[in-house]
């Protein structure tokens, strides 16, 4: 497959646009299109008064055509915006030259002028572009040299698009990468369509935040004792964990690990953590008013598909509702007569490099149903007949053997999350070497690949430049991360396109929602397509999913986050009484 194969032609596009009542979370409101056919160079330009006359797109969308942009996923937008039929064809040159140049030191980034600048290309400068952008998020209305200057702008980029298409187009995987264009039409679907908020909770919250923070330290902290006014002191927290027994990581300089990612590791082991890592978070910067959430009370935000080295989406932590501290997802609840419902894969990594590595005792395992007891029994630490209940301690252990090979932990750290002495970790590490040698087998070879060879790929082509990452937990993780991105982006496909509404896509999991008398087949549908997501990426080994249903009038609330929400929101109802 190649170029000529699209005989109606390739179009190249791009759209200016901004959110509606420029208030950010809302859907975009298309101000021009700019489309210039490809290799001919004959360009046409629409202003926002030409697109609303508008039933279809100004140029063919069928089979037989191509439509290339620069990050997709905001023409599709626009598409929508318009009732425009999104086009059966789109190439990404955004997606294509981050799979092309991902792991490499790129001097000007990966945007459209970091690209450019990459292959050699003219382009402006960043400083008119930033400039050229303000004035459209101004929105309007503009004077006609205005719009004159806007359509000029926006024809730079095709132009652009033009130079860019014709360096890139010997190294582009066709099959593949018309592929990830399909995935940034269902990121634009499940963009516009975005998540319900709370938007009355939501208010609260922005107007009584300030005022009730020493009132949450002092709600918080009356159980750790480690807040001097609104400063933390390390000193305090080393105490608490001595009277607790709770085993904390340390710096070689000896002193804890005060790092956020540390606090959020040790709150999924030790529940009494959660709290207080909750209060930090939100207190180490927090911006409500970041959160992205529309007139209609969504949130709505970039996914930024494909910027996470792995594939993955990494969306603004900021805008995201599902980037800041958990507590904040109980801001999550669906419109009356509505509910949502959490889909994610039951032990995703785990099965992936069961699949990947054909290791039978581990694909066994993971088709038992709890992957974690049944190493305990493959390693003879439990008997055949042993469950849950009668052997959870062995099971515990080796759920978090499990997890320290998935982060690359090793045995200091494994022992002092199972608190125990290392020579127990070593123990379970080596056990698991033992009961899943094909794995370490396989593992130790895409290690080998990615040092010799300069590159790891994941199944549907997304590939890295391994030259510059040496680091041996990352290449050995890489196989199972990709390619759940990889999954993820089939399941996202099949669900748009079959009709469910996607919310968000949150790492292994999907959010979505429907109207409470089709919720529970919306349900079924989605568990079934994540289930064909999952043997199309494996070579048909399938993996299950697990589901966390939430009907109005309830809101979605993580457990880590559930002793903050309630003493803010109880702080919130003392303030609005007084």
């Amino acid at each position: 497959m190649n170029a000529s194969d699209f005989t109606e032609g390739i179009y190249l596009m791009d759209f200016e646009f901004h959110p509606a009542r420029t208030r950010e979370g809302n859907p975009p409101v298309p101000v021009c299109i700019v489309v210039r056919e490809w290799p001919s160079g004959t360009t046409r330009r629409y202003w926002q008064a030409d697109l609303q006359q508008m039933s279809t797109a100004p140029f063919p969308t069928s089979g037989a055509a191509l439509c290339v942009a620069y990050y997709a996923s905001a023409e599709m937008d626009c598409f929508r915006v318009l009732g425009w039929d999104l086009p059966i064809n789109v190439l990404d040159l955004f997606a294509e030259f981050r799979c092309q140049t991902n792991g490499l030191r790129l001097a000007h980034g990966s945007g459209l002028l970091g690209a450019l600048m990459h292959y050699g290309l003219p382009s402006i400068g960043g400083e008119q572009k930033d400039a050229m952008r303000d004035l459209i998020l101004t929105g309007g209305p503009w004077s006609l040299a205005e719009q004159s200057k806007i359509l000029d702008y926006c024809e730079t980029d095709v132009v652009a698009l033009d130079n860019l298409l014709t360096a890139m187009q010997e190294q582009i995987d066709w099959p593949r990468a018309l592929l990830r264009g399909r995935y940034m039409k269902a990121v634009s679907r499940i963009q516009m369509n975005g998540t319900p908020i709370d938007a009355d909770t939501l208010e609260k919250l922005e107007k009584y935040w300030a005022a009730i923070q020493d009132r949450l330290i002092a709600a918080i902290d009356s159980d750790y004792g480690v807040y001097d006014g609104r400063t933390f002191k390390a000193s305090r927290w080393e105490d608490y964990l001595g009277t607790n027994n709770i085993p904390w990581p340390r710096l070689e300089s000896g002193r804890l690990d005060m790092r956020d990612d540390i606090f959020r590791e040790m709150a999924r082991t030790y529940v009494e953590v959660a709290p207080i890592r909750e209060l930090r978070s939100a207190l180490s910067g927090m911006r409500l008013n970041n959160l992205q959430v529309g007139d209609d009370g969504r949130n709505r935000c970039l996914l930024s598909p494909f910027r996470a080295r792995t594939g993955r989406n990494q969306p603004s932590n900021s805008k995201f509702i599902f980037g800041p501290s958990v507590w904040l997802r109980g801001l999550i609840r669906p419109k009356p007569g509505w509910g949502v419902a959490s889909v994610d894969w039951s032990q995703q990594e785990f099965g992936i490099a069961a699949a990947l590595s054909a290791d039978p005792e581990m694909m066994a395992a993971y088709r038992s149903g709890d992957p974690y007891l049944a190493f305990a029994i493959q390693a003879g630490a439990a008997p055949k007949t042993a469950t849950r209940k009668t052997h959870e301690p062995e099971r515990e252990q080796f759920k978090a053997c499990v997890l320290a090979v998935q982060y690359g932990m090793g045995e200091a750290s494994l022992a002092a999350k199972i608190n125990q002495p290392v020579a127990r970790a070593r123990q379970l590490l080596a056990l698991h070497r033992h009961t899943y040698r094909k794995f370490w087998k396989w593992s130790d070879s895409a290690v080998d690949e990615a040092v010799l060879g300069g590159r790891l790929w994941a199944g549907f082509g997304w590939q890295i430049h391994t030259r510059d990452q040496l680091n041996d937990r990352s290449l050995r993780n890489f196989p199972m991360q990709a390619n759940g991105a990889e999954m993820l982006r089939i399941a996202c496909i099949l669900l748009t396109e079959g009709g469910i509404r996607v919310c968000a896509p949150v790492h292994d999991a999907l959010l979505i929602e429907a109207p409470l008398d089709e919720l529970d087949q919306a349900i079924a549908t989605t568990k079934s397509l994540m289930l064909e997501a999952s043997r199309i990426v494996l070579d048909g080994f399938e993996l299950g999913s697990d589901v966390k249903v939430v009907r109005y009038p309830d809101r979605y609330m993580d457990k880590r986050g559930v002793v903050m929400w309630d003493k803010v929101m109880g702080l919130i109802g003392e303030a609005e009484s007084t």
